[in-house]
């Protein structure tokens, strides 16, 4: 934080995140980045909502899913069965993505100090999160809620026609039709609200304006924000179950491969998974939230030039004041946008509105 006489100006400092407007492999360097510039706040952080969200899923699979399911944690059960195996890998999925949401929450002031080269520790990070804490994990839930429902709409005619016993061509037909179209809206709706989970906490807003403002930084830029989550996705799958996960895999099915699906047996089975999950996406985690985060932070400086803005306001006096910077604001500078060409035959004279 520069100084000059009295309360100084905001100059960015840090150079693992740039402030600016950032490309897409910028933001997922910059992701890395900041979890090299702190990494024991961003494992530290990574590691506690891991070990919860894993833990949580291994308890409701062994506990309600079923008995086939139990069995299905033995390697040998898991080749006899995909059904059950189906409904634990998605579950998974989404308390993966309610994990990664709130991370990308309280990821986004870590990342913002890191910007100003500002000093953050785990303790600081978890103050700047605290107060929204409650409403980020609504917010996260609200975000997995809104995605589901929109791939269950277009997907009800397939469930009322199995549930109904209507004839097995209209289930198919329906299957072909809706799951596709919901899979699609569950994407979109996804891309669309993700952002709104950093601008809860930078912006200090509520849940219904949290929303409002993604859609509205996403506004014609959807398929920019969709291709940088895809590329985001794409290495934390690789990094998360190839690199890391496979180890405890080899393990699991050396210990037991060729146990039955005893209680014992299953629960041990269990645990090891348990255990890899929580390594491995500890490890990931924190990527996929930072590139969340530093979605959202491009956008502002994209759509309302935040990174001019903020050149012009004095620095914050404490820590307090930090997120008064985020709040939005009509923009100093003039917003980013492409010249408009003018029309045919249109002529200007110099000073014209």
């Amino acid at each position: 934080m520069a100084e000059s006489g009295g309360r100084g100006r905001l100059v960015p400092r840090g150079t693992e995140v740039p402030f600016r407007p950032m490309s897409v492999s910028e933001m997922l360097d910059g992701a890395i980045a900041g979890i090299r510039y702190r990494p024991r706040t961003v494992l530290g952080l990574s590691v506690a909502i891991s070990t919860v969200v894993q833990v949580v899923g291994s308890v409701l699979a062994y506990y309600f899913i079923g008995r086939e399911a139990r069995g299905e944690i033995t390697p040998r059960a898991l080749l006899r069965s995909v059904g059950a195996q189906a409904t634990l890998g998605a579950t998974d999925l989404v308390f993966t993505a309610f994990g990664i949401l709130i991370l990308a929450g309280i990821l986004a002031p870590v990342l913002a100090r890191t910007m100003f080269g500002l000093e953050i520790s785990l303790g600081r990070a978890w103050q700047d999160a605290r107060p929204r804490f409650g409403r980020l994990l609504l917010m996260a839930a609200v975000v997995i809620v809104m995605s589901l429902a929109a791939l269950a709409v277009p997907v009800l005619p397939f469930a009322l026609a199995v549930a109904g016993g209507a004839h097995p061509a209209i289930g198919v037909l329906s299957a072909l039709l809706g799951i596709p179209v919901g899979l699609v809206l569950m994407l979109w709706a996804y891309v669309l609200l993700v952002q709104s989970v950093p601008a809860l906490v930078m912006e200090r807003a509520g849940i219904g304006g949290a929303l409002v403002r993604a859609r509205r930084l996403s506004k014609g830029r959807w398929w920019r924000t969709f291709g940088t989550l895809l590329l985001a996705m794409i290495v934390t799958v690789f990094m998360g179950f190839f690199a890391l996960r496979i180890p405890f895999l080899v393990a699991q099915l050396v210990l037991f491969g060729n146990a039955g699906s005893g209680n014992g047996q299953v629960f041990g089975a269990l645990a090891l998974d348990t255990v890899g999950r929580i390594v491995s996406w500890s490890v990931v985690l924190p990527f996929d939230a930072g590139v969340i985060a530093l979605l959202y932070m491009d956008r502002r400086m994209r759509r309302e030039g935040l990174d001019l803005d903020l050149a012009t306001r004095p620095a914050p006096e404490g820590d307090d004041d930090f997120f008064e910077l985020w709040r939005p604001t009509a923009p100093s500078w003039p917003v980013r946008t492409p010249p408009v060409a003018p029309a045919p035959g249109a002529t200007y004279t110099q000073g014209a509105p």
